[in-house]
């Protein structure tokens, strides 16, 4: 307020001094109080993750110095960074003011940045009109949708901020961190010691090596296929987008295969097939069961099926969500890795990857508001989910009948 006085005095002086009429001078003060309102001073909070085993961080300290030199004030918690190897000094000394818990964040913040959904012990923390900007695929949980409505917040969703080329730039780089590592654990399980059918994924000369299926053409999918292919395995992706395929066609090296993907398709697959990847993603819904449990016979012993999209509900039915702590069970002689947290593995990498990638809407959000934000970037009104009490994405309300 005393910026804008400053202003007005300002001008004001200059006013009597010259020849600018008066409907000058106020559509002047109206622009110099616009600046004021779309620079407000954010208290921007990053609590510590606490889903299990989760090592990421909502922000790493080269981002926080980038809020703190655009006038903003960020509260971390205590040890937030830890596990992505960030130290409570590194963010003290960008200007972060370090807090002992979750709750004084929560309380002093207008604005939480997390990674993960919240946790049903940090429901009572948030109030009326905070925004909170994180993943929280509320395909997979009504219990969180049904939290978040009544906690009256401001929801805005990573997994659901889309761009006009329909692509979802805050989800991209957890995909592809999460189509590398599918593949990584998928080799792994099929060890014999940890349960597989004990098959090299490359092979090795004079014997063929794995055949990998991949369920969707995306970045997960796409991701998954150039690991896959790069140790030798013969790979197959599955797509309905025959653009896609075409794209991938012209772009994968020669072991990698392309083919519409039916029910037949997937069917005819399955009796050959040593590692199943699910990376099918319907943009804010849940994902459809590709793969039923009945469909398990036809899969050999000990072959491995990871569901990168368990996080939405999974595409294969027989998934559940499960945690780095336990992250494998057997259905039909079949296993399955189904975490739903993957990139927590890997949080040095994942929370440089994410900050890279929300920090401009982080900046956004602190220096004009949620609202004006949303009105003036499409995409981020795209991720705008809930608004104090009311859902605003239609197909969660058809999903769960609200």
């Amino acid at each position: 307020m005393h910026y804008i006085l400053w202003q007005h005095g300002i001008f004001a002086m200059y006013y009597t001094s010259s020849k600018v009429t008066a409907s000058e001078f106020f559509r002047w003060s109206f622009f110099f109080t616009l600046i004021n309102q779309t620079s407000n001073n954010m208290k921007i909070g990053i609590p510590k993750e606490i889903k299990n085993l989760e090592f990421r961080v909502g922000m790493t300290p080269a981002g926080v110095d980038s809020l703190i030199k655009n006038g903003h004030q960020v509260f971390v918690e205590q040890n937030a960074g830890l596990g992505s190897g960030f130290s409570d000094a590194v963010y003290q000394s960008v200007g972060a003011k370090i807090l002992p818990t979750a709750q004084e964040v929560y309380q002093l913040a207008e604005m939480i940045v997390k990674v993960k959904e919240p946790l049903a012990s940090e429901y009572p923390f948030i109030r009326p009109g905070q925004i909170l900007f994180t993943y929280f695929h509320f395909a997979a949980s009504k219990e969180l949708t049904e939290a978040m409505i009544k906690s009256k917040a401001i929801c805005i969703a990573y997994e659901t901020v889309e761009l006009p080329d329909h692509s979802l730039p805050l989800l991209t780089p957890m995909s592809e961190v999460a189509g590398r590592m599918a593949i990584q654990v998928g080799s792994f399980y099929l060890a014999k010691p940890q349960g597989g059918k004990g098959k090299l994924l490359g092979g090795v000369p004079g014997v063929l090596p794995a055949n990998v299926l991949i369920l969707g053409g995306g970045v997960v999918g796409t991701q998954a296929a150039k690991m896959a292919a790069g140790l030798g395995a013969n790979v197959t992706i599955l797509d309905t987008n025959l653009a896609r395929l075409r794209y991938l066609n012209d772009t994968m090296p020669p072991n990698v295969n392309t083919q519409f993907s039916t029910h037949f398709a997937i069917q005819e697959h399955l009796p050959s097939t040593d590692l199943i990847i699910g990376a099918v993603l319907l943009h804010g819904a849940k994902a459809p069961h590709l793969i039923k449990r009945e469909d398990l016979k036809k899969i050999s012993p000990g072959s491995v099926l990871v569901d990168v999209a368990v996080d939405q509900g999974g595409c294969i039915e027989t998934c559940r969500p499960t945690t780095h702590e336990n992250p494998v069970f057997f259905e039909e002689d079949v296993l399955h890795y189904c975490v739903a947290n993957m990139p927590g593995a890997v949080p040095q990498t994942s929370t440089a990857a994410l900050t890279q990638a929300t920090l401009p809407y982080v900046q956004l959000l602190a220096n004009q508001g949620w609202q004006l934000a949303c009105e003036n970037n499409s995409a981020l009104k795209n991720g705008l989910t809930m608004e104090n009490g009311h859902l605003l994405d239609a197909k969660l309300a058809l999903e769960f009948n609200l």
